[in-house]
């Protein structure tokens, strides 16, 4: 399979959560004003307008494509607590105090996104499965960390294998979450946009092609193509391709929680209807992986369905193939800074967008306008 392939019944490149529903916004046609513009309408972006309508502020948001048609709407639907590191390498990294305050936020943030979309959200826990003695042994000491600074843990050893059960972790169905909050955003007074890509950002002025968005105030809140739209990003941020796949419904395999293994790099869950989601083996073919190409390849697509087949036994046909650009930071910690006089960004999320994602948008529309986050000091290089 060569890049960009295309197989018989595959959807390619459309994720499995698009059901092809979405009424879709305007082109941004004419000069509009507002006190705040946001660049990004995936999951952060939109935590941002939804925090500056609360605060009164008049909200433009734009987006090079379509409401979540990034990472955001095309990840592999994990809600999972804590930074990209697992708890006990983000106490070694960012010290105790720091990492398990960032834990606990992103707890709150979890059943803050059940509450703020109710029946997208399923709170099921998440298991940390070891494929190795090594990774055992690792589990054992991410499970001694957590314990130590009482977070929920348990240790599991069950069909999946041995490893650890996170309780407080969920899943969700990525596009309806943000389509949902894309619909009340609008209700609620914002102007939104799709297909109206910034061509200028600065402090008064954002530009499209097809007409400009006066505002005191840019906040960008996008992740894949972060170093492209702020270039002065670039050696600080890099961007990589996630793949994933997904098959008809299934009882090859009945699971009830979604899996993490091999240190993080290979994950899947079962969706309500039956159907398996699969992602990951982006370190096999690293260097090829850090890219902001979102096209599926052949060599990771090959890898993903002999697992799926061989160790994973599910035999159900594949019907979706897609990937997703992201971004990671030096610091493994998000951005959330003002990077120009007069715009802020928020992004890099080191592949934990689906909650931290949020957290840094609702926090960066509160900097942009002048009020207190607990994140600032949190999220500062050790």
């Amino acid at each position: 399979m060569a890049e960009g392939f295309v197989a018989d019944d595959v959807r390619a490149n459309i994720p499995v959560w698009e059901e092809g529903t979405w009424e879709g916004l305007p082109t941004l046609d004419r000069d509009v004003s507002a006190d705040v513009c946001v660049v990004g309408l995936g999951g952060s972006g939109l935590a941002a307008v939804h925090e500056l309508r609360g605060l009164a502020a008049s909200v433009v948001a734009v987006d090079a494509g379509i409401v979540a048609g990034g990472a955001a709407g095309r990840n592999g639907g994990f809600l999972l607590a804590g930074v990209a590191d697992f708890h006990h390498d983000a106490v070694a990294r960012y010290g105790r105090a720091r990492a398990a305050a960032l834990y606990r936020l992103t707890m709150d943030e979890i059943l803050r996104l059940a509450a703020e979309t109710p029946g997208v959200v399923r709170l099921t826990g998440s298991l940390r499965i070891a494929a190795s003695e090594e990774e055992e042994l690792d589990c054992r000491a991410q499970l001694d960390a957590m314990r130590s600074d009482e977070l929920p843990v348990d240790w599991y050893d069950g069909a999946e294998g041995c490893g650890l059960l996170i309780p407080t972790d969920g899943v969700y169905q990525p596009l309806h979450r943000c389509r949902a909050l894309a619909r009340d955003a609008v209700a609620r007074g914002a102007q939104l946009f799709e297909r109206s890509g910034a061509t200028v950002i600065k402090r008064s002025e954002v530009r499209t092609p097809g007409g400009r968005v006066r505002c005191g105030t840019v906040i960008v809140a996008i992740d894949g193509a972060l170093r492209r739209v702020l270039p002065e990003l670039e050696p600080r941020v890099r961007s990589a391709r996630l793949q994933m796949l997904a098959t008809e419904p299934t009882d090859d395999v009945r699971l009830t929680r979604p899996v993490y293994t091999r240190w993080g790099f290979d994950y899947w869950q079962q969706l309500p209807d039956r159907r398996f989601v699969l992602g990951g083996f982006r370190d096999v073919v690293e260097q090829e992986e850090w890219t902001e190409s979102n096209i599926p390849t052949g060599k990771v697509q090959e890898l993903q369905e002999r697992y799926l087949r061989e160790r994973l036994g599910v035999r159900a046909p594949i019907t979706h193939r897609w990937a997703a650009t992201v971004s990671y930071s030096v610091t493994g910690l998000p951005l959330l800074e003002e990077v120009r006089p007069g715009v802020w960004a928020t992004g890099a999320y080191s592949g934990t967008g689906n909650v931290v994602g949020a957290m840094c948008g609702r926090a960066v529309a509160r900097l942009a306008l002048g009020h207190e986050s607990p994140l600032v000091g949190l999220l500062q290089p050790a």
